[in-house]
């Protein structure tokens, strides 16, 4: 598809993978609108864009998503692709941690449910464009469950619901895109040793290429690998996902 003129709005833009797609759009020609939950934070992000708005939103809150739907439709109509990238995530042991429940809960609205409500409200704008896409931000672990484990069956839903979704709109204007990071070098990502990660640019690159190319499963970095490593022999992906779980929860071990 075209990767330049475009209208591109970013969830949880204001930091991480989500502010370097957005530096990385707006370089190349293409007018960005992030949204996030903290103003300070989402302002200072959209000060260093060119050619960027910042509204503020939480995904989570259908009160909030109503009103980013409305503006949207009013002040943008070209709106042409949306940018699903806002997460949450919880590491904690499930054998021995209370609260699975309530973190899961978070992680199911923030990371699925509110990417097929926001999807909804904006299917009729984007199949009004000549072209458009929805990218959906998963993750290696829709594959491979990790340490964050019920963050990994949040993405393992957003993955299937994202292969279903690009069926459903085939023949129309709207292609469906599914970004797959591996573990990416971000504050979000501190807690599971995102200093090893690659770095957000190195994403927003990824997605960039797969665009122009209409790649609509995107591998970025070892998630190519882990993936054929799955399809060959899932306990052997499974077990190398894993192998540093005992560094992560010491003391439970």
């Amino acid at each position: 598809m075209k990767i330049t003129n475009n209208t591109v709005l970013i969830t949880g833009g204001s930091a991480g993978i989500g502010l370097e797609i957005a530096r990385t759009l707006s370089e190349k020609g293409n007018h960005v609108i992030i949204t996030g939950r903290d103003k300070h934070r989402l302002h200072q992000a959209s000060s260093t864009l060119k050619n960027a708005t910042a509204i503020i939103s939480d995904v989570s809150k259908e009160e909030d998503v109503n009103e980013l739907v409305e503006k949207l439709k009013n002040d943008f109509p070209a709106l042409n692709i949306v940018i699903n990238n806002a997460g949450s995530a919880f590491l904690y042991n499930l054998s021995t941690d209370t609260g699975a429940f309530y973190q899961a809960q978070e992680e199911m609205l923030t990371n699925y449910l509110s990417v097929i409500r926001l999807n909804e409200k904006l299917l009729p704008l984007l199949k009004n464009q000549p072209e458009a896409a929805i990218v959906n931000v998963s993750s290696i672990v829709a594959f491979v469950p990790g340490s964050l484990a019920t963050y990994s069956a949040s993405k393992a839903a957003l993955h299937s619901y994202t292969q279903s979704l690009r069926i459903a709109l085939e023949g129309s204007a709207v292609k469906v895109f599914e970004l797959m990071p591996p573990l990416v070098n971000t504050e979000f990502s501190q807690a599971i040793g995102g200093q090893n990660g690659i770095s957000p640019y190195a994403v927003a690159e990824r997605l960039y290429e797969a665009l122009e190319k209409d790649e609509y499963e995107i591998h970025v970095g070892q998630t190519e690998n882990l993936y054929r490593l799955f399809l060959s022999s899932p306990a052997e992906a499974l077990l190398l996902m894993n192998k540093n779980r005992k560094q992560l929860y010491p003391e439970r071990n």
